[in-house]
């Protein structure tokens, strides 16, 4: 199957399960025009982390990459009136496109939005003792991806759950000798994963965004 075959489900899924969202819609329109990266969760993969939301039923959710926010307003949305998502986001111009889409959407209240290189923010946040978090998704730079989650780890409590995004890559997560940046970074949330205290899996995903994956985990 191809990729076009991939996309043209994605849509079927979305015009049988979801209603229309000109807010959304608006949001990648809007990070579109502002020249970002069209590198945004799908819209089933968004709802996806809204359902683990409810599912977890988080009330303090922390997004390591926001980019123009589209992700975080997904999990906004799933939090109670007194939940709280912090998201962490290095380029200031992301971060002012994201805060636009969060006043557009209505979630500004919901969501603490810190912009700078994210492991300083996340040692800010560990020195504000700002965990534990219900549920961390991680979506940012990947050769960072084993720093990232051993920070999770710290903010994190028992039942925690964390999702690393883009691992699989292609399939080319399996290639050992690789020197691609990104893929070494999969591998590593995968040996990160496979080593420390959590109990995970993947998931390979197809659709609009091609072929790559999540890894879920729980903390025990």
């Amino acid at each position: 199957m191809s990729k076009r075959t991939w996309a043209a489900v994605d849509d079927y899924i979305v015009g049988s399960l979801f209603e229309a969202d000109p807010v959304l819609d608006a949001v990648l329109a809007a990070n579109h025009d502002h020249g970002l990266p069209a590198i945004d969760v799908s819209p089933a993969q968004g709802k996806l982390l809204s359902l683990l939301a409810r599912i977890q039923g988080a009330r303090k959710v922390l997004e390591i990459g926001t980019l123009g926010g589209y992700s975080t307003i997904w999990m906004a949305r799933a939090l109670p009136a007194n939940g709280k998502i912090v998201t962490l986001e290095l380029d200031p111009h992301h971060a002012s496109v994201a805060q636009s889409n969060f006043e557009r959407a209505g979630v500004s209240a919901r969501v603490d939005l810190r912009v700078g290189p994210a492991l300083q923010s996340l040692a800010a946040l560990s020195a504000e003792n700002a965990g534990p978090f219900d549920l961390i998704f991680i979506d940012a730079d990947k050769p960072n991806n084993p720093n990232y989650l051993s920070w999770a780890m710290r903010l994190s409590r028992s039942g925690t759950v964390i999702i690393c995004d883009n691992v699989i890559r292609d399939g080319a997560v399996l290639d050992q000798g690789g020197r691609d940046p990104n893929v070494e970074g999969a591998r590593a949330a995968f040996s990160f994963i496979g080593a420390d205290c959590l109990d995970g899996t993947a998931i390979q995903t197809v659709g609009a965004k091609g072929y790559d994956g999540f890894a879920i985990a729980i903390v025990e």
